[in-house]
């Protein structure tokens, strides 16, 4: 994806942008050991609001994003284990580079969390937040790891509905 294809500021949603801040979260959780309540006061208080504020967070679902966070801290002894398995052969989530363990774990959060949220949106939204800090191979991963979770999490929303024969008879 060209830098050109990447979404505008004025493109995302309310709750793409809570995505995006969540991910920027919880990079800073991982990386820097912030604890879960200061970096959603951080958040909240500067990133997304104020003369600090990030443009495209601007806009930002606040309960969704504080709600994404606070479902990853909750579900992580859960939710790591499940991407590991998705991985490819010999890799393992904290060699996956951190950014996309974020996004990762983000997306298995909704999967597992958020079933107001369909299965096909989480992945899609989840896709195009990848787009936003990477330019191929990393969507990719993202999603083909979250439709395989997304496939055993949530099975009723991939069956196939049955087709009715049309009325009138054979």
């Amino acid at each position: 994806m060209m830098a050109e294809d990447k979404p505008k500021p004025s493109e995302i949603t309310a709750r793409t942008a809570a995505r995006i801040a969540a991910v920027q979260a919880l990079y800073q959780m991982d990386m820097a050991g912030t604890d879960l309540n200061d970096v959603i006061a951080e958040f909240l208080n500067e990133r997304l609001s104020g003369d600090n504020r990030d443009e495209m967070l601007a806009g930002a679902d606040r309960v969704f994003f504080a709600d994404i966070l606070r479902a990853v801290v909750r579900r992580q002894r859960e939710i790591d284990p499940m991407i590991d398995e998705q991985l490819a052969v010999g890799w393992r989530l904290v060699r996956v580079d951190s950014i996309l363990r974020a996004i990762l774990r983000g997306g298995v959060a909704e999967l597992v969390d958020r079933y107001d949220v369909p299965a096909r949106v989480a992945i899609s939204e989840y896709v195009n937040v990848a787009r936003v800090f990477f330019d191929e191979e990393e969507p990719r991963v993202v999603n083909g790891v979250l439709d395989k979770l997304a496939r055993r999490l949530r099975t009723s929303e991939f069956e196939k509905k049955p087709v009715t024969p049309s009325q009138g008879g054979a």
